[in-house]
């Protein structure tokens, strides 16, 4: 028997079982059975924008805490890869650098910049050496305009995760996404990253939570559509707000557009607005606990702090809020499970029969 069920009709459905959010276990499992078999994000081909690029990274630190590493070889090939020395395990770039090679400061091991060995020395009279295992683990890359994802364990397609989304904005001009540090911020919320997420796939709260954004959208207009491994939250501008100038051959062309909002299973938030991408991924940092980076990136520097995609501290700060007195509340012993809005969270009942699936 399965232990989780949502029942595939919203209007018969319960909320999954609140131990998803309380459970050190089910947080361990997941490591395995939802984020490395999902696509992450792992940053953007400027990061290693020259032949001899190296920018190391950890991979959802603090959770899963995968040490991996960006690089570009001579011939320009772009390769993610896992940062660990295959001899006694050390790291092998410490941090961002130009390079010719991957050398281990700790017994001089040395890998071309796609990961294979070259060199080590003192092994000369070792048997059956080298072999595949001496290389460096290589990992899948998916590029979307500058965007670099990948995955720990490849049992999916990246397409299952993100095709349906960049078919649907595919003449966003995603080559000239230009990240901006300046913009970009972490949040530390206390609160299961789950709660974090289906906060975020509904838009039913906006009225009573956001006041700022609830004026600039059109609430009657708000639209949720369900896609595979993933989810859109449509929202319209009022009239006369900033809204995006779509092509004829747009499926959104005649609405006025003041935001796509989509998620993708488990943890990725696309925000588009008119000025470019506010990207937000939620990374487990305990049962209670999450960090969620504000990833910024603009293409369109003349309408950034206009319309739906202004003001994004404030609003984050007003979900903090209400997802952490959710987490305390959903310890209580007289809470169990609830139920869903059949036209308002369409989006958290597909998530929670997303967790019931890959948990089970």
């Amino acid at each position: 028997m399965p232990r989780f069920h949502i029942d595939p009709n919203i209007i018969r459905a319960r909320t999954i079982d609140t131990v998803v959010y309380t459970s050190e276990s089910i947080l361990e499992e997941a490591k395995e059975k939802i984020f490395a078999p999902s696509w992450q994000f792992v940053g953007d081909t400027d990061r290693v924008a020259q032949p001899g690029s190296v920018w190391p990274f950890m991979l959802l630190d603090q959770y899963l805490s995968e040490p991996l590493v960006l690089t570009r070889d001579k011939s320009g090939e772009v390769h993610c890869m896992s940062n660990v020395c295959t001899h006694r395990g050390n790291l092998l770039a410490y941090k961002p650098c130009k390079s010719s090679q991957l050398r281990c400061k700790y017994h001089g091991r040395v890998f071309g910049l796609d990961g294979k060995f070259q060199f080590m020395p003192e092994f000369a009279k070792v048997e059956n050496f080298p072999t595949e295992a001496d290389d460096l683990k290589r990992l899948p890359l998916f590029q979307w305009g500058k965007l670099l994802f990948t995955t720990l364990n490849p049992v999916f397609p990246p397409q299952k995760f993100l095709a349906e989304m960049m078919a649907r904005v595919g003449w966003l001009p995603m080559d000239r996404l230009e990240f901006r540090p300046d913009l970009s911020k972490d949040y530390a919320v206390k609160a299961n990253w789950a709660l974090y997420c289906e906060n975020y796939l509904e838009g039913f709260h906006i009225p009573f939570v956001h006041n700022s954004l609830s004026a600039m959208l059109d609430w009657s207009s708000y639209t949720t559509e369900i896609l595979g491994y993933s989810n859109l939250q449509l929202g319209i501008a009022k009239k006369g707000d900033v809204c995006f100038d779509l092509p004829t051959d747009s499926a959104d062309y005649g609405k006025e557009v003041a935001a796509y909002y989509f998620w993708v299973f488990p943890n990725m938030m696309f925000n588009f607005y008119p000025w470019g991408l506010s990207l937000n991924i939620v990374e487990p940092q305990g049962v209670s606990a999450c960090k969620v980076r504000f990833l910024v990136y603009v293409f369109d520097e003349s309408k950034l702090n206009t319309g739906a995609g202004s003001g994004l501290d404030q609003v984050e700060h007003e979900d903090e809020e209400v997802v952490e007195n959710v987490q305390r509340g959903i310890r209580s012993r007289f809470y169990g499970h609830g139920r869903y809005a059949p036209g308002r969270e369409q989006g958290t009942h597909h998530f929670h029969s997303l967790l019931a699936e890959f948990l089970d």
